[in-house]
Formats: C-alpha cells, sequence, structure tokens
C-alpha cells in the first residue's frame, strides 16, 4: 500500500515501497542470468551434438584411409582443444601400434596422412618376451582397453615417458597433459590408440588437464572413428580383394598364352594415359570432358577385364604360329607324308626297271625312267617348299601360291589301301588363308572372346558406380562404322570409354614384340595403319588426334622401358 498509519508518535507515515521494488529487481535480475546460463548451456549441448554428429557423419562418408586418419585426430584435437596428436594403428598381426597421423600446431608438424611426410619412427610393440606391454602408455591402452587421463607427463608414475622426454629435450617443446583412448571398433576389438597432448585453456591459452566432460566426448569420438575406420578397411579390402581377383584372371590368361597376358598390362596403360589426357584436354572436343574417379576406374577395369572372355578360347587359336598348327604345327606330319610320297615314287621307279631289265629294255629307256623319277622328286621337293612358305602367315598369299596350293591338295599318292590326296582338305583350307594364320572359322571363334567377356562380366554384381564395365570391356571391337563385333554397334551406340580401350587395344597389338604370328611392326607402319583405320571410320577419329599431337605414344613407351 501506499500509504499507511503507523503509531507511536501519533502521526501519519507515507511508505514508498522502495526497498520491495529493489528486492523484486534483484530476483529479476538473478532470474535472468541464470535463464540465460541455463541457455548458454543448452546452446553449448545443442553445439556439441550437432558438432558430435557432423563430425560422425563426416567420418561415415570419408571413404579415402588417409584423410579419414587424419580427419580422426584434427577433430579429437578441436573438441579438446589439444595442441597436439598421434593415432596409432594396430597391425594385422596385432602385435605392434604403428604411427600413422602426427599433428603439432606449436611445432608446425603435419606427418602421415596426406601431407606425404613418411613416419619414420618404429612401432611400438604390444608383448615384450610375450608379455603385455605396459610401460609405453599407448601399448598400455591398446592392450587393456583402459583410457588414461595424464595432468603431467613429467610428474606421472608407471609409465615410461623417455621417448616424450627425449623430444622434448631436442625440440625444445614441453610435453604436458596428456589423454590417451583406445579406439574399439562395432566387434569390440581394439584397433588403434589415439593420443592427444596439451590441452588448451580456450581463453589464456595455459596447458590444462584434459576435462573430464571431453573425455567422454573423445571416447565417443574414438569408437565412431574405430567403426568408421573398419568399414573404410572393409570397403578397402574388398577392393583389393576385387582387383586381386582381376589380376588372377590375367594371370590365367597369361598362363595360357604369355603373350596375351602381357598385352592386357599394356592395354590397361594405355587406356590409362589416353583416358587422363583426355581429362587434362584444355581444347576441343575434350574441353567439357572430364571423367570422375569412380569413371576412371570403370575404364581401368574393363581394361583388365576386356580379353577374360579369351578364358574360353583354345589355346591353339590364341597362339596360332603357323596357319597348319593346331595341338602341333602339321607341317612335320607334311614332311612325313611327302617323304613317304617320295619313297612310294623311288619304288614305283625300282619296280618298273627291274621289269624293264627282265624285258631287255635298252640302256636309254632305263634313263629316260630315272630322269622322269628326278623331276618328280625335283617337283615333290618343289610342292614341299611352297606349302612350307605358305605356311608362314608374315606374307599375303598371293595368287600364284593360291592356284599351286589348289594344285597340290589335287594331286594323288597311291597306297596299299588306296589313293590320298597329298594335302588334306582342312590342311588346304588353312594353307589358303589370305592373312594372317586364322582361318575364318578359327577367327569367328576368337572373336567370340567378346561376346564371352561380356557374358561373364554381366553376372559379377558390380557396384552401382561401376555397372558400365561388361559394356567398355567387350566394346573394344565394336567399329564406328557397325562394321565390328560383337554386337556391331555404331558410332551412335558405342561410349566414349570403349573408344578408348578399342584405340589402346589395336596400338598395342600393332606393335607388340611378343606376338608368336607376326613381326614386330615399325611405328611408322602403326601409326600409318591407325590413320586408315580412322578414314574409313573404324577408330574414334579425336582420340587418335589426341593420341598424335600429344605424342601419347612416346610417354607410352617411356613407361613401358621403365618398368622393365
Amino acid at each position: 500500500m501506499p500509504f499507511s498509519s503507523k503509531s507511536g508518535n501519533g502521526g501519519i507515515t507515507m511508505d514508498t515501497g522502495v526497498d520491495s521494488l529493489s528486492h523484486d529487481k534483484r530476483l529479476d535480475k538473478l532470474l535472468k542470468s541464470v535463464l540465460s546460463e541455463v541457455k548458454d548451456y543448452a546452446e553449448a549441448q545443442i553445439k556439441h551434438i550437432k558438432q558430435g554428429a557432423q563430425i560422425g557423419l563426416a567420418l561415415s562418408c570419408e571413404k579415402d584411409i588417409n584423410k579419414l586418419l587424419e580427419m580422426i585426430v584434427l577433430e579429437a584435437r578441436v573438441m579438446s582443444n589439444a595442441d597436439a596428436g598421434t593415432l596409432y594403428i594396430t597391425d594385422k598381426e596385432n602385435r605392434h601400434l604403428n604411427f600413422k597421423i602426427m599433428q603439432n600446431d606449436t611445432m608446425n608438424i603435419r606427418m602421415g596422412g596426406t601431407s606425404g611426410v613418411e613416419i619414420d619412427l618404429p612401432s611400438v610393440p604390444l608383448y615384450r618376451d610375450g608379455k603385455p606391454n605396459h610401460s609405453n602408455v599407448s601399448s598400455h591402452v591398446a592392450v587393456s582397453g583402459e583410457i588414461v587421463n595424464i595432468t603431467d607427463v613429467y610428474e606421472a608414475e608407471g609409465f615410461d615417458f623417455t621417448g616424450p622426454k627425449k623430444y622434448d629435450a631436442t625440440t625444445g617443446y614441453r610435453s604436458k597433459s596428456m589423454l590417451v583412448i583406445p579406439l574399439r571398433n562395432h566387434e569390440n576389438d581394439i584397433i588403434g590408440v589415439l593420443q592427444l597432448l596439451n590441452a588448451k585453456n580456450p581463453e589464456t591459452g595455459e596447458i590444462i588437464r584434459f576435462s573430464n566432460e571431453y573425455v567422454d566426448e573423445i571416447a565417443s569420438l574414438a569408437s565412431q572413428a574405430a567403426v568408421a575406420l573398419t568399414n573404410t578397411q572393409l570397403i578397402q579390402d574388398l577392393k583389393n580383394l576385387f582387383y586381386a581377383f582381376i589380376k588372377s584372371i590375367a594371370t590365367a590368361i597369361d598362363e595360357k598364352s604369355p603373350y596375351t597376358g602381357g598385352h592386357i598390362n599394356r592395354v590397361v596403360d594405355l587406356s590409362m594415359l589416353i583416358a587422363e589426357n583426355i581429362n587434362d584436354t584444355k581444347s576441343p572436343p575434350f574441353k567439357k570432358i572430364t571423367f570422375s574417379d569412380y569413371e576412371l576406374e570403370e575404364i581401368r577395369i574393363a581394361a583388365w577385364m576386356h580379353d577374360v572372355g579369351k578364358i574360353t578360347t583354345p589355346e591353339y587359336v590364341i597362339d596360332k604360329r603357323t596357319k597348319l598348327q593346331t595341338i602341333y604345327d602339321r607341317i612335320n606330319l607334311i614332311e612325313t607324308r611327302f617323304s613317304l610320297i617320295a619313297k612310294t615314287l623311288e619304288t614305283e621307279y625300282l619296280a618298273k626297271k627291274l621289269d624293264l631289265i627282265n624285258k631287255g629294255a635298252e640302256d636309254e629307256i632305263i634313263r629316260h625312267l630315272g630322269s622322269e623319277l628326278s623331276e618328280k622328286l625335283e617337283e615333290l621337293d618343289r610342292d614341299l617348299q611352297i606349302v612350307k612358305a605358305c605356311n608362314l602367315p608374315g606374307e599375303f598369299l598371293t595368287d600364284e601360291n593360291v592356284k599351286r596350293i589348289k594344285y597340290i591338295a589335287a594331286r594323288k599318292y597311291k597306297m596299299p589301301d588306296g589313293e590320298h590326296p597329298y594335302l588334306t582338305e582342312d590342311e588346304r583350307d588353312n594353307l589358303l588363308v589370305r592373312k594372317g594364320s586364322l582361318t575364318d572359322m578359327e577367327r569367328r571363334i576368337i572373336e567370340n572372346h567378346a561376346a564371352i567377356t561380356f557374358k561373364i562380366l554381366t553376372h559379377l554384381p558390380f557396384p552401382r558406380k561401376l555397372i558400365n564395365v561388361p559394356e567398355y570391356a567387350s566394346g573394344h571391337h565394336e567399329k564406328l562404322d557397325g562394321s565390328g563385333y560383337p554386337r556391331a554397334l555404331t558410332a551412335e551406340n558405342m561410349p566414349l570409354q570403349s573408344r578408348i580401350i578399342a584405340v589402346a587395344d589395336i596400338f598395342e597389338a600393332l606393335t607388340a614384340r611378343d606376338r608368336p604370328y607376326k613381326k614386330p611392326m615399325l611405328l611408322s607402319q602403326a601409326l600409318e595403319i591407325m590413320g586408315k583405320m580412322k578414314n574409313d571410320n573404324h577408330i574414334d577419329p579425336d582420340i587418335y588426334s589426341l593420341f598424335i599431337e600429344n605424342r601419347l605414344y612416346e610417354k607410352y613407351f617411356l613407361k613401358e622401358s621403365e618398368s622393365k
């Protein structure tokens, strides 16, 4: 009440309520202060939760192990305001801790990971003389699973800190507070250790003990990091397994045909050389084309697998050195047959000569019979030499030799069981191959490897980002004009990736020095042939121009010579 009656002096006094109002203001101010603190605390907690969620998301998304390892150390340091951090990972045998990441802001150190600076410190043994190593704090944490929080390493007992002290003495650094946390994955296995050094007061910069509040948060981060790291390693292991499988297939082809295995490796190198140059090109027509890492991976795997269908191709067809070769070169059989024919002619001559002598024929008739034998034997030898020459696939078969082979094949020789041809029908057909060593049927068998490649690869469960590997791998014999195989694709339907592998495959085949059926070709000859293929709309003209203008063939040969 603003007015009140007071007894004592009989007078009337006025109560202004000043004390009550002041008290209310103090309460209001206090309440606002408390609410502000609560709000600040809540906002800080929300910030920590959001930060933790963002870190967890970032860890789960990162697939590069080196970047992931760096991220684990950096985020833990940011969270705890630590000056330095080290990450150890256990080896496969779980016997040692290997240094992976070292960071120190004061010393301006970044080692391991993507820094390009290797850590040359020896690994930390988890066991000594068969017993757990508890003398080193990192190995103790790894074998015990405990979290160790040290206020000052110079005053701590129970651990050997000779290493940090020696480092301090050498560099002038002062190691003080330390937090060491195990990295446990989803199977509760310890796969590494996170070691943080010198927590700082964010306001004063003073080195302080790692707060228990941060310990819990960093332990949670370490757990997330361990799971993310395990997942990333698993993905990498699966990727390594997949590549090992691919290379084992190439090795299997190599065992069937040594030159084909070398061919696969070289086509991979050439294909990647072309693809990477397309990425680097700043001028048309490839100015706006950039292959992503996954697209480059598709090209690489497709190049590795482009001849996988040759697993089903008979070896004698792949390695057919001569026209008459199957499991063996049948020219030896023909030589034996011609030797038998010669003996047959000689036997016939002797029988006729003996008959003439018995009949008292003149010497001139007998000499004439001998001359006929000599001519027949000489002709037989000439026929054999022609057969042997035509058996070699190096030269284009002339019309004259075609007629001669047909003539020889039509000739007969007599045996007790009847007449037989000088050459069998199959031998004749093989010898009549105009170019190379393969018959039409054998060429179809060879060409079928592209279709088999597609059939094999489509049964493999490629991930979504590598889903085009079967198409790219099986299309290396397609031609822009539609005359290729196995699907007779035209330019509109032939992917750029297949065109790249096609050019690489052709150039390698032309310049290879280990083909059993042809002599090595000069570079000028190979480029001339590819130029004609470009003009005939068989290969991509832009890729060919890039190959020539950037002299990629020189880079390819240089790399090949360095790898030997």
